[in-house]
């Protein structure tokens, strides 16, 4: 049997997810924002990410991460009293970008600013990410 890592809420004293999400749109996009993590620890930084997304989301239960991008992770983890199932992709489609699921509201796909990027380079990306369409 697998456990699944429990992860408590943050306190308050935790630093906030660096995100930049694009505005609601009739029009598809590719990217609905930029996420900037701290470290490439999926199981420190997925509960901050998942604990900023605008609540209209809804509950997030999947993500697919990049295998090259984040140190080895398990298969589940519990964010926030549920259950959210960690995919890996490999190759270079998608290296840069985190996708995340919620049964019957969507699918969001972010770019992912390696965390070891400085703040003149990651705040530009970020904030152009984030710009509305047309």
């Amino acid at each position: 049997m697998t456990t699944v890592p429990v992860l408590e809420p943050l306190p308050p004293s935790q630093p906030l997810a660096r995100l930049r999400l694009a505005p609601h749109s009739a029009l598809p996009r590719r990217i609905d924002g930029a996420w900037w993590p701290r470290s490439r620890d999926l199981l420190a930084e997925l509960p901050v990410l998942i604990g900023a997304l605008p609540r209209t989301w809804g509950q997030i239960t999947g993500v697919t991460v990049n295998t090259a991008m984040w140190s080895a992770s398990p298969g589940r983890m519990l964010v926030a009293n549920h259950v959210v199932r960690l995919s890996r992709s490999s190759g270079t489609q998608g290296r840069h970008t985190v996708c995340l699921l919620s049964p019957g509201r969507g699918r969001w796909d972010l770019l992912v600013v390696p965390p070891e990027v400085d703040a003149a380079d990651a705040e530009p990306l970020m904030a152009a990410v984030a710009l509305p369409l047309g």
